[in-house]
């Protein structure tokens, strides 16, 4: 009995220790998953404050500048052409490609032997012509005084026949004398018709030999005309171009031997769109005279010239779009016709509009404007020109502070920091202490430049003589010198 009832403890023991292992592994099961399940706990969220440059929108009155690229050219440019065949025989020392000349100078003359021999051919015939004429001359004043003569000849014989007749009346004369005097005066009149014949075929050979004689004058004018063309002039002063002849050469008639520029009237030719043409006209739709800045890059160193908007094409060209626009130039130092240069032309004015930079605006034209306790609002502007880094724009948005540079953080009702750049010093350019060396090298490669024009070489050398050089200046010489 007592082996059974331990045994039976023994079993309660052992069923009981099992038990409280379940009772415990289930527990402790519970908690971790209970502890898996619960999210971690974190700090309550702040929210996120962006720091913004605003500036200032002021209305004021812009003149927008109208950027566009053009070719210079010039107004007079002649084409020298030989009028008739021949061989060169003289050419003057300026007839090379780049020489000045002067309005009527002397170019190039070709051998006049046959033009001179027809000129000297068509001289004897209007000697020929002359002399013909007064010979006729004299034979019209012969036969009007022959006529004359009949005339005073029939009068006399009219005045016998009428007294004949009389004395007939009276009974003193016979028939056979009347009919002698009525003879005789009829043969009088009709040697009058002969000389009126004789006068008239007097004036038809006046009259041919002044045709002959202007006929004459005429091929003598276009003979001396031939002989003329056989020596070329400059027409007005001008610098040569292309010139393609040389002494002893045989050219031919209308043969090209030169281009005659003239270097100091120059104008620009540049394109624009059609909207950009429609904003250079005036109410009544013609275009206006803007002042227009044209700039030449020349190492480092822009060279500029001002000039005024002359005309457009009349038609847009073939394959192409917009309008063509030239402007002619004033003070045109260092420019050549083919510079491809920059064109800036003065639209009119715009008033009331807001600069602001590019940055600010998206392309929708929505800006970002400062609201009350610094939270962003969003306002929508009319976008009227694009400027460089800057644009032109109207909207609801005078006297408020709009968000410089957009990024895509920020938007509307975005807490942010405000910092003005309003009153900010706009940012001088970059200036450079260069060493002797560098300044030496910088030297002699602007005086080795053959294609820089003198007034540009003489700025860029009186630039590098100064203590601090601008850096971009430095950075283009430097470029083209391969460094």
């Amino acid at each position: 009995m007592r082996f059974l009832r331990q045994t039976m403890i023994g079993l309660f023991l052992a069923a009981a220790a099992v038990g409280l292992l379940v009772f415990a592994v289930s527990l402790i099961g519970g908690a971790v998953r209970e502890r898996m399940a619960d999210a971690p706990g974190a700090p309550p969220a702040r929210e996120r404050v962006f720091a913004v440059n605003l500036i200032d929108a002021v209305a004021q009155d812009v003149v927008p500048v109208l950027e566009s690229f053009g070719e210079v050219q010039s107004r007079r440019l002649l084409e020298l052409r030989a009028a008739n065949g021949g061989r060169v025989i003289a050419l003057d020392p300026a007839f090379e490609d780049g020489g000045s000349v002067r309005a009527g100078q002397v170019l190039v003359r070709l051998d006049p032997a046959d033009t001179q021999s027809a000129v000297d051919r068509t001289r004897a015939d209007l000697a020929d012509a002359e002399a013909e004429e007064r010979d006729a001359a004299r034979g019209l004043i012969l036969a009007q005084d022959e006529l004359a003569a009949a005339d005073e000849q029939a009068v006399l014989r009219e005045r016998a026949f009428q007294r004949q007749q009389d004395l007939a009346e009276r009974g003193v004369g016979t028939a056979i004398q009347t009919e002698t005097a009525e003879l005789a005066a009829s043969a009088a009149r009709q040697a009058v018709l002969s000389r009126r014949q004789a006068v008239a075929q007097a004036e038809a050979r006046v009259d041919q030999a002044q045709t002959r004689l202007s006929r004459a004058r005429i091929a003598l004018a276009e003979a001396q005309r031939r002989l003329d063309d056989t020596t070329l002039t400059a027409p007005f002063d001008g610098t040569l171009s292309e010139t393609s002849v040389v002494v002893g050469r045989l050219v031919s008639p209308n043969e090209r031997l030169a281009e005659l520029i003239d270097p100091d009237d120059l104008e620009v030719s540049f394109r624009v769109s059609t909207a950009q043409y429609a904003r250079l006209l005036d109410e009544k739709g013609d275009l206006i005279r803007g002042d227009v800045t044209v700039t030449l890059d020349v190492a480092g160193v822009d060279l500029e010239a001002k000039g005024r908007i002359s005309r457009a094409s009349a038609a847009a060209g073939e394959g192409a779009t917009g309008r063509l626009i030239f402007a002619a130039l004033t003070d045109t130092g260092g420019f050549k016709p083919g510079d491809f240069v920059t064109v800036r032309v003065r639209e009119p004015v715009l008033r009331d509009v807001i600069r602001l930079p590019s940055s600010s605006v998206d392309a929708q034209g929505e800006v970002l404007l400062l609201g009350p306790e610094n939270r962003l609002e969003a306002a929508q502007v009319i976008v009227l020109r694009r400027q460089g880094d800057d644009v032109l724009v109207r909207g609801p948005i005078l006297g408020r502070r709009v968000v410089a540079e957009r990024s895509p953080l920020l938007g509307a009702g975005i807490s942010v920091k405000p910092i003005d750049r309003s009153g900010a010093a706009p940012a001088e350019p970059e200036m450079l202490e260069l060493t002797e060396e560098r300044r030496a090298r910088l030297v002699a490669f602007v005086e080795g430049n053959t294609r820089m024009p003198k007034e540009a070489k003489a700025r860029v050398l009186a630039r590098l003589q100064e203590a601090r050089v601008p850096a971009q200046m430095v950075a283009r010489l430097e470029s083209r010198m391969g460094s």
